[in-house]
């Protein structure tokens, strides 16, 4: 990702970039290898780090100096009682330092960690801090990290008098699991569901008084409670976000009378207390903890491995927040499963593809990119024709809300076929002229013929991946990669998989008119050949 950060400014783009990545694939660390790299290869240079809680500012410092032990780190922040802007890197509290331009003085690189929460206008907190660091230093730059890059009501980041000027998402979250880096996710179809019906909605939310009233009723809350304790009763760590303070203290109550360790954490609580109940939570003396809007964001416990949604929200920046929690790896799980009794994610769909939320005034459903099936291409929604390959979108393609399995909140799932034989070929794009591989998977008579495109010349994501997937088949079939050198064409390797065996089934899912291969299933034989 800093790699991808640095061919972006030299490739002479102006303004602000904001970095787009999963929850849990190591922003802080992004961040220490950004500070690092830009103090010792640029001394004098002054960094300022902004977050809105203590929190994520702790974390932040703490993996800089896991990184680097002797880094010039000072940090402002009212709720950590430190008031240090003398260092030539900053880490602090916006609400503590927004009108502290004149004290900091001179920067050069502003870090945004949950960059989503700037203002899509040029108002607030940041926005002001921002612009006053502008007036002194009028060559600042200003770099965001976040995993759910929309606002709810206004759009993506980049639209509309944004601050930011182009979003950078090297990696997805089906990437870092497929390497072992986040978690899978397994949701489960509840046997009670939050009724939201008759609550009003402001500013695109439901209004927290009327949701309240509408989803924390004591028999609901006795059913909810005593479904999680039969679905969590291998689970060790329980999370459960409420739809406000009453309602959080309610779950803890019933949780409590069928005989689980539970504690609820709030706003109301003293920072001493919650530090002091998130401790035991980790340690394992408390089992369950019940919130309302504080863990949400700035919370990391790998060991989670039970979610309950219990808060309806039309927020889906809030809904990835939620089921991020429970994403980052830990050796004591092997998933970690999502209750969601408040319907979030048949709203919003897989946290694979979520859908940003409409802005203000405009209809939901409609996302402004696109996938392009031939060769993976990310492209606008207007786009008829895809810049890459040369593919043509059809006119119109009717998408149908996602249908969620029991283990479907990865959206990874889809239909199986056993595979009979396979052909691959080079496939020349008639648009574009580019160059790739294409196989054809071949099952039973009645069974479609699933295409699959792997663009190993293209550059960027889609060549990485590509590399990822050829490699990965090469392996499992004996086809040695080492042997293609730098004179080998495409039609050399085609030869070569063409005279190996295929796997022994595929998934794969319909996308629009095309298939996207999901994953491939090999025999015992084939793994004790190649594997």
């Amino acid at each position: 990702m800093v790699h991808d950060l640095y061919a972006w400014f030299r490739a002479g783009n102006e303004g602000n970039p904001c970095i787009v990545a999963p929850t849990g694939s190591g922003k802080s660390h992004i961040i220490a290898a950004i500070c690092q790299d830009a103090i010792k290869q640029w001394p004098g240079t002054r960094v300022l780090l902004l977050s809105h809680v203590k929190e994520i500012i702790e974390q932040d410092a703490d993996k800089m100096l896991q990184v680097w032990p002797n880094a010039p780190l000072g940090i402002y922040s009212a709720g950590l009682n430190k008031r240090d802007l003398g260092q030539p890197i900053t880490f602090a509290g916006v609400q503590s330092v927004v009108k502290r331009a004149d004290q900091i003085g001179h920067v050069d690189i502003i870090l945004v960690d949950e960059s989503h929460r700037i203002s899509h206008k040029n108002e607030g907190g940041y926005r002001r801090l921002i612009n006053d660091l502008t007036h002194i230093n009028p060559a600042l730059r200003v770099i965001g990290l976040t995993a759910t890059p929309h606002r709810l009501g206004h759009g993506l980041i980049t639209e509309g008098d944004a601050l930011f000027d182009d979003m950078l998402e090297s990696v997805t979250i089906e990437e870092l699991i497929y390497k072992g880096y986040l978690c899978p996710l397994q949701s489960k179809v509840t046997g009670i569901k939050m009724n939201t019906a008759g609550v009003h909605k402001r500013g695109g939310e439901y209004i927290e008084s009327e949701l309240q009233a509408a989803v924390d009723k004591h028999d609901d809350n006795q059913r909810v409670a005593a479904e999680i304790v039969e679905r969590g009763k291998d689970r060790k760590s329980w999370l459960i976000f409420c739809a406000g303070v009453a309602h959080s203290e309610h779950m803890r109550d019933a949780l409590q009378a069928l005989g689980i360790s539970a504690v609820s954490v709030t706003g109301n609580m003293g920072h001493k207390e919650r530090d002091e109940t998130l401790a035991a939570f980790k340690r394992g003396d408390i089992q369950c903890i019940t919130n309302c809007n504080v863990l949400s964001t700035g919370f990391d416990y790998p060991g989670i491995d039970l979610i309950a949604m219990l808060r309806p929200t039309m927020s889906a920046g809030l809904y990835m927040q939620m089921a991020g929690r429970g994403l980052r790896v830990s050796p004591t799980k092997t998933d970690c499963m999502v209750l969601d009794f408040a319907g979030v994610i048949e709203q919003h769909g897989p946290i694979t593809c979520v859908q940003p939320p409409p802005k203000k005034g405009e209809e939901g459903g409609v996302a402004p990119t696109k996938d392009c099936p031939e060769c993976g291409e990310i492209v606008h929604a207007s786009l008829m024709q895809c810049p890459a390959c040369g593919h043509e979108f059809p006119l119109r393609i009717e998408k149908d809300p996602p249908r969620l399995r029991n283990d479907d909140i990865m959206g990874l799932s889809g239909r199986e076929m056993e595979i009979q034989s396979w052909v691959w070929s080079k496939h020349v794009s008639q648009r574009s002229g580019k160059e790739m591989l294409k196989v054809r998977y071949y099952g039973q008579l009645s069974d479609p013929v699933v295409k699959e495109y792997v663009t190993l010349l293209h550059s960027g994501y889609a060549g990485r991946k590509a590399l990822q997937t050829i490699t990965t088949i090469a392996n499992h079939c004996g086809v040695s990669m080492a042997q293609f050198g730098p004179d080998s064409t495409l039609d050399d390797l085609a030869d070569k998989l063409n005279d190996a065996q295929p796997p022994a089934s595929i998934e794969y899912r319909r996308d629009g008119s095309f298939y996207r291969v999901l994953d491939r299933k090999w025999t015992q034989e084939e793994y004790a050949a190649y594997g």
